[in-house]
């Protein structure tokens, strides 16, 4: 059976009130390719305009690149086929307007197909490399390798080992008992990790002890309740940093997250969808809000009061959102929304979802003034 964290105390002559923490929970003749279609007719502007941001492409320059890719990978899908077990990869410069086809038979590299195609003798076929990385996995990629890849242009497996030496990249490649000369070795400062969307009403593990709920994502993490954590408390899923925490007096909070974790400005329905977040004015006494939280999900119910003062067991917290909502251990943290605006965070409070309750919530603008925070909106 799962523990549950939570904190009660006695109120007079009601319900307990409860901070709403939770547990933790061979080749033929090569054949002309048929012409490539100009490939920027399709393309959204988005992707241009992405282009260009990152890449530092312009525009129209960026359209020229992807009809001089579409054709190159006809003619390499071509050249592929007619090479079959001595093709050994390709690529291209489209800078430079090359394509660059890797073979350990580079006399086949012809045909009207392979006008303007480098052909790049290799010692190795595609095949034979893909077949080094089938033994090192099969050998079981230690926590200190990060990753192994098939470079085309240097014909190798990169082995590439977290930290500062090629040590365990080494350990790995002889324990594969693949060949030396075919191997690459290198290094990586950091390793891999999924990559999580920051959500409202998702859950959060704190210190690998306990369960929260994510407020609403802001730039570079995330609000949640005080109480969840504090400051320079880790977490994980997604992983972070409490960077303040205010309780008692306040309940608020905000966890910076680490790369690889990407805020989202929505707030998951427990439906399959999200709500977008749209601003964070403040609803009128008697709105109808609703509360998403990872224990009970979605829970809809009505403001009745601001600037409550709740005393829980560690102290008063003031300027609290009672509501009608119900809510249950590991719904902390989470958000409160008026339609798609940002209301605030999940406090404590008494009852269940079973029979219901009453919860209060943090406001959100006050814990967004009061580490100088940006809300996310969608």
């Amino acid at each position: 059976m799962t523990m549950t964290r939570t904190r009660r105390v006695a109120l007079s002559g009601a319900a307990a009130l409860t901070l709403l923490l939770g547990p933790l929970a061979a080749g033929s003749s090569a054949t002309p390719a048929p012409a490539a279609a100009d490939a920027s007719a399709d393309v959204p502007a988005e992707m241009l305009d992405a282009m260009e941001r990152d890449l530092g492409v312009p525009r129209e320059k960026a359209a020229q690149r992807l009809t001089f890719q579409a054709d190159a990978a006809t003619r390499v899908r071509t050249l592929s086929q007619s090479l079959g077990s001595t093709y050994a990869g390709a690529w291209v410069d489209p800078a430079a307007g090359t394509v660059h086809v890797a073979t350990t038979a580079p006399q086949r590299v012809k045909g009207p197909v392979a006008a303007g195609v480098t052909a790049v003798a290799a010692t190795r076929s595609l095949s034979d490399l893909e077949a080094v990385g089938a033994r090192l996995d099969a050998a079981g990629l230690p926590a200190d390798v990060a990753t192994w890849y098939v470079d085309v242009r240097t014909n190798k497996v990169v082995v590439e080992a977290v930290g500062q030496d090629t040590a365990a990249a080494a350990a790995l490649v002889a324990s594969a008992g693949v060949p030396a000369d075919a191997v690459q070795l290198a290094t990586t400062a950091v390793a891999p990790s999924t990559f999580i969307d920051v959500v409202g009403g998702n859950a959060y593990y704190i210190n690998n002890s306990s369960r929260c709920s994510v407020g609403f994502a802001v730039q570079g993490g995330f609000v949640t309740a005080g109480h969840c954590g504090r400051t320079g408390a880790s977490t994980t899923s997604p992983s972070g940093t409490f960077r303040g925490s205010s309780f008692p007096g306040n309940d608020y909070a905000w966890v910076q997250t680490a790369s690889g974790n990407t805020p989202v400005g929505a707030v998951n329905n427990y439906s399959g969808g999200r709500v977008a977040v749209k601003g964070s004015q403040q609803a009128a006494v008697g709105a109808y809000v609703c509360r998403s939280g990872s224990t009970t999900g979605w829970r809809c119910g009505t403001v009745q009061a601001y600037n409550t003062s709740v005393r829980y067991a560690q102290g008063t917290v003031s300027g609290l959102i009672r509501t009608n909502v119900c809510a249950e251990p590991g719904d902390s943290g989470g958000s409160l929304l008026a339609g798609n605006q940002a209301q605030g965070v999940t406090s404590g409070g008494s009852g269940n979802c079973r029979t219901g309750g009453t919860t209060y919530f943090q406001p959100v603008n006050e814990i967004l003034s009061a580490y100088g925070l940006r809300l996310l909106t969608s």
